[in-house]
């Protein structure tokens, strides 16, 4: 009877599944954790093709990040003294002017103003108005959490100090993890396969790492001088906010505009027209054109299937979660391709290499001296 209930492969399945569940319930509730130590990767990638060339001038890795990590303290510092007291003193108008804009919108005055300008009826203007008060609760209710959720980064703050500080031991031993992974292969064929996914993950996450940085900087200064030309209130928070955002596919530039266009109408920005172009026209260079020479095919991934991404890991985690949702998706795509179709690294990788100036071409190079490595 015993022998009936007891189905040996049953039991295995059912432990891995116990097993597999058990470890995703860890990953959930460290997912804070993980995360940082996420981003002091991706944050490695960025420097690396830096400290690898450093690293044949100077003959010594340790030599090389320590120059690069001064450079950078350096250029922040300058840019901090430049351009931060403005910042700083933007940041605190903003922040005590919010309020009162967000109950004059509740109250729609806001509304009565831009009509009045317009030419509205004043039939449709008390229509609106009363919409307003009606709605009132709800509306500050709605501005409460949006606020609420853009607030959650500044609790990660200190990750700030803690990102660079970890990135040391992955540029330092990257690639001793790398071999340690490899390692765990149980025979020849999964160490190729583990060294492929490597290899493409390498790549994959360099190039992206590098081409959104270049995307983002151009928005940031695109958009900081053209605000300022144009006398935006808060021009160097725009700018850097809508930079950031820059990171998000799809979603997070969509933000930034119209985050700009609710900061114009609520400030009563009389060229709310010349914005709304300027905005237009960029978003069709950075996607027509910056995007695809900079970024080129590295991800491979539909817009859909991004937009699937960022909604989901902003739902798990938040706006970290958005940030990091895209590489995930990447780096799922590859094991995928790995794993289902048994694919061996020989000399190229899975992930096509955008021209990014020649730097995923050096990423290549290290991917290919590392296999080299390990067939000896």
């Amino acid at each position: 009877m015993l022998g009936k209930l007891w189905d040996p492969a049953t039991a295995r399945i059912l432990c891995t599944i116990v097993l597999c569940a058990a470890m995703l319930a860890l990953l959930y509730g460290a997912r804070d954790t993980l995360t940082l130590f996420l981003f002091a990767i991706l944050f490695a990638y960025f420097i690396e093709p830096l400290v690898g060339r450093l690293e044949l001038r100077l003959q010594g890795r340790i030599k090389a990040i320590v120059v690069v990590y001064l450079s950078l303290i350096a250029i922040l510092t300058c840019l901090g003294f430049a351009i931060g007291p403005r910042i700083l003193e933007e940041g605190r108008s903003l922040a005590i002017s919010l309020p009162s804009l967000f109950d004059r919108i509740s109250s729609g005055q806001l509304v009565t103003q831009v009509s009045g300008k317009h030419g509205w009826s004043q039939d449709h203007q008390a229509q609106i108005q009363r919409f307003f008060l009606a709605h009132r609760s709800e509306i500050l209710g709605y501005a409460g959490a949006v606020g609420a959720k853009l607030a959650e980064p500044v609790k990660h703050l200190w990750w700030l100090i803690l990102i660079p500080i970890l990135s040391l031991f992955f540029l330092k031993d990257g690639k001793m993890f790398a071999r340690e992974i490899v390692d765990l292969g149980s025979d020849a064929g999964d160490r190729s396969t583990l060294r492929g996914i490597i290899g493409d993950v390498n790549v994959m996450l360099g190039s992206y790492i590098r081409a959104q940085l270049i995307l983002a900087s151009l928005t940031v200064v695109s958009y900081t001088v053209f605000l300022s030309f144009m006398r935006v209130p808060y021009a160097f928070i725009l700018g850097p906010m809508a930079g950031i955002c820059e990171f998000i596919p799809v979603v997070g530039p969509a933000v930034a505009a119209v985050t700009i266009c609710a900061i114009a109408v609520l400030t009563s920005y009389p060229h709310l027209i010349w914005l709304i172009i300027f905005l237009g026209i960029w978003r069709v260079v950075q996607d027509y054109v910056n995007g695809p020479k900079i970024m080129g095919e590295s991800l491979e991934i539909s817009p859909v299937v991004q937009i699937f991404g960022v909604l989901a890991g902003g739902e798990i985690a938040g706006v970290v979660g958005a940030l990091i949702s895209v590489p995930v998706l990447a780096t799922l795509r590859i094991l995928w391709r790995r794993m289902s179709r048994g694919v061996r690294r020989t000399d190229a990788p899975l992930v096509p290499q955008p021209p990014i100036n020649g730097r995923a071409v050096h990423v290549v190079s290290n991917v290919k001296s590392f296999s080299n490595e390990e067939n000896e």
